[in-house]
């Protein structure tokens, strides 16, 4: 698209003006400096944030992160906000890892503790985590159970013993999203995500051991149990084979919803329905189901960390203080309420590749985070760093409380495999002191650092543009990758 389309309204925030040839209904609002806005108009992400403002129903704009890139339907890092009585709902504005996130644990050990038993604690995480393309999980799960698992998410996983019941007020909704249907799944995704559970997946989900290695905002790490030198763990994964095809599905539904509706499509990865269609509400129901499932499986993963932790330096994990910081998701829709035009509206909230970025005093936070805003957490490359940051009051106005996810990619993972080898690769971080478990070099090879953008640079455009604020930084010292 011509670079003059594009508006300049502060140094990391963009304006794509309201073009109706092109049937946008409101604006294009990313959030970016002027490399990282260069980088998404040469892999046509811009065009797919333009694409989603035709949608009906959309709410002041149509909003893209700071870790933009090009996706199904939406791009990874799109949000966009559609009226409940008369907006849409579409599969390609979640993805389809359903509810993927990243969950960060502290510990009471520091560096040089963990050094003492380095080898023999990533000995432990590489037996107890099951990782890797259609791994499968050492949880069996009965028709029953699975039921109460799609229900109930990491609360079902706490009473069968796979984590801590305080974990639940350190995870959105507490742990568990409403409207789960069970009903509304496919016999194929029950079938693809029964023996799933409690396992890493591939591609970019990780488990990282990692050194706290700088401060920010010293009352803030206080108040999330964080101190310089600390270790804590953070892990990346979602909803396995039974969010994919629950994604799946639903596209198929959606596209044929589009025309039954008459719902013009400029693209149609954007299938949808109304919100309050039956397709709409199906699919809002099978999708809580896989978000469920997403949070009992990081809830699980968190027990198997614990459990290793204990192996490997021979105390509980209670006394390590082996704690959740926060989980948050990135690939998930919500209803939640927003003033537009001095009128509070219910909206179906789409963020892919986003994360809820809430800050103090917003209705909803636990009495935990009441007077410090959500915890959010952002990682980046395996080779670099991650963040822990908080969520930002200006949020709410500028993207409906929404911030990054991530790094956000350069590289595709085809490039990635042809650029680099995965031996060299794990030989070059293990000399840095990263120790990397891995079952595939070439799929070790697709989340090469140099694939990702430079997670600082995305997360000080994210604090710049007021949507989260950075509270410490960690490095990793350990990485277990499918």
């Amino acid at each position: 698209m011509p670079e003059s389309q594009i508006k300049k309204m502060t140094d990391y925030k963009w304006q794509i003006l309201l073009d109706k040839s092109k049937n946008m209904r409101v604006p294009g609002i990313i959030f970016a400096d002027e490399e990282l806005l260069q980088k998404a108009l040469e892999d046509k992400a811009i065009d797919q944030v333009i694409n989603i403002s035709t949608l009906p129903g959309i709410m002041k704009a149509s909003y893209a992160m700071p870790d933009i890139h090009w996706g199904y339907g939406f791009p990874i890092g799109g949000v966009a906000a559609f009226d409940v009585a008369d907006g849409v709902i579409s599969p390609g504005g979640v993805g389809f890892d359903i509810c993927c996130g990243v969950r960060m644990m502290r510990t009471d050990l520091n560096f040089e503790e963990f050094k003492k038993n380095k080898s023999k604690l990533m000995s432990r995480l590489a037996v107890s985590i099951p990782k890797g393309m259609g791994s499968t999980g050492r949880i069996e799960v009965s028709k029953k159970e699975y039921e109460g698992l799609m229900a109930e998410g990491a609360r079902w996983a706490v009473k069968k013993g796979y984590g801590w019941s305080e974990d639940l007020d350190r995870i959105e909704d507490s742990g568990s999203l409403e409207g789960a249907n069970p009903d509304y799944v496919s016999s194929k995704a029950y079938e693809r995500g029964h023996d799933q559970v409690g396992t890493l997946g591939s591609g970019n989900h990780f488990l990282e051991i990692q050194v706290v290695d700088e401060i920010f905002d010293d009352e803030l790490a206080r108040r999330f149990g964080i101190f310089k030198g600390q270790i804590t763990v953070m892990i990346h994964c979602g909803s396995r084979g039974f969010g994919h095809q629950i994604c799946t599905d639903y596209i198929e539904v959606m596209d044929q919803a589009s025309r039954r509706y008459g719902i013009r499509l400029v693209d149609r990865q954007l299938a949808c329905a109304p919100v309050n269609s039956n397709e709409g509400k199906k699919y809002y129901g099978a999708m809580a189901c896989a978000g469920n499932y997403a949070l009992a499986n990081r809830e699980c993963l968190s027990q198997f960390v614990r459990d290793s932790f204990e192996e490997a330096f021979g105390l509980g994990a209670a006394k390590l203080h082996i704690e959740l910081v926060y989980d948050v998701s990135h690939n998930i829709a919500k209803f939640e309420e927003f003033e537009i035009d001095g009128e509070t509206r219910n909206l179906c909230v789409h963020r892919k590749g986003a994360t809820r970025s809430w800050g103090p005093g917003e209705k909803g936070l636990p009495d935990l985070f009441k007077d410090t805003g959500q915890p959010v957490i952002i990682p980046g490359d395996m080779g670099t760093c991650s963040y822990l940051c908080v969520g930002a009051v200006k949020a709410r106005d500028e993207s409906f409380n929404s911030t990054c996810h991530g790094a956000g990619r350069l590289m595709s993972r085809t490039k990635a495999k042809k650029t680099v080898r995965g031996e060299v690769l794990k030989s070059e971080l293990e000399q840095r002191g990263i120790a990397i478990v891995a079952d595939s070099m070439s799929g070790l090879a697709e989340e090469a650092p140099e694939a990702y953008k430079d997670v600082t640079r995305v997360v000080d455009i994210a604090q710049g543009a007021g949507l989260s604020r950075k509270v410490a930084k960690v490095v990793p010292v350990g990485v277990l990758k499918g």
